[in-house]
């Protein structure tokens, strides 16, 4: 898991390692740039940070802390790169970010706070979300000590020691507001829930639902839908718990719900006249 993906579809920005000033040293010859830079490895360095489509622009998805992100451009503020666990390129506060370092742990438990000591009537210091990456360097009591301070060490779990059913991750979310392009328990959208459950299961998995479309095989026409298939609308997925049910972050409830798939779709097509365009299950 976290590979970068390579850049293979150089018309689409997102996933284009590159801006109208410089382009990653890899895409000489393939992306027409005034200059081109290898990238230097930085660290989501605050609990939560908006990826930006421009300098000072739209949030089109967010990183959450202990997140790698390469950097091919800094200039007024602003770090040009590309998130590591997923590829997407964009722009974010040069302040959000700090030097790698070596992430051991994860947080499992849906949130969490980081507490200036080792006990539970210490300041907290900053709230952290589900998939967050840290660095534990010791253990006090109950609690583990990061260079940000002391996490509840029951809400953590070693890098590579994953939830083994997405559905189950995707569950922790249920009644999480609805924000479009978010990435955390504070706020998700369709994708970010996809992603989430995926990544916290080991499993690789692009950021925008349109990318989730090529996960796993098609389920075919007619076949029944089971656990953990995901379900595909123009700008929207879903994820089924079972042949019945759905659990997905909507707009129509501004939340993260389950229901009925069937009530769904008829729910869908009536409001925006869409039907489900792909059935795919995950590998």
């Amino acid at each position: 898991m976290n590979d970068i993906p390579q850049n293979t579809h150089h018309s689409d920005r997102r996933l284009t390692f590159a801006n109208p000033r410089v382009a990653h040293i890899s895409l000489q010859g393939q992306v027409d740039a005034p200059d081109y830079a290898d990238a230097i490895p930085f660290e989501i360095a605050v609990p939560l940070v908006d990826l930006l489509g421009e300098p000072d622009g739209m949030r089109e998805r967010q990183l959450l802390l202990g997140d790698k992100f390469e950097v091919i451009e800094q200039v007024d503020g602003f770090a040009f790169g590309r998130s590591v666990k997923d590829g997407y390129c964009g722009y974010l506060p040069e302040n959000a970010l700090c030097e790698p370092t070596r992430v051991t742990h994860w947080l499992a438990a849906p949130a969490s706070h980081l507490y200036s000591e080792p006990r539970a009537e210490a300041p907290q210091s900053l709230g952290i979300s589900f998939g967050s990456q840290l660095w534990v360097v010791g253990q006090e009591g109950n609690f583990a000590e990061t260079p940000h301070g002391f996490v509840p060490a029951g809400h953590l779990q070693p890098i590579g020691r994953w939830y083994s059913d997405p559905a189950e991750v995707a569950g922790l979310f249920l009644g999480v507001p609805y924000l479009w392009g978010g990435n955390s328990h504070s706020g998700i959208d369709c994708s970010g829930l996809v992603q989430m459950a995926l990544l916290a299961c080991g499993m690789d998995c692009p950021a925008d639902s349109d990318m989730q479309q090529a996960l796993g095989q098609e389920v075919p026409a007619g076949g029944a839908l089971q656990r953990n298939d995901l379900l595909f609308w123009k700008g929207h997925v879903a994820m089924m718990l079972d042949g019945v049910l759905m659990i997905h972050a909507t707009g129509a409830f501004m939340a993260t719900v389950i229901e009925p798939a069937e009530e769904a779709i008829a729910r869908i097509r009536e409001k925006t006249g869409g039907d489900v365009i792909a059935r795919r299950r995950l590998g």
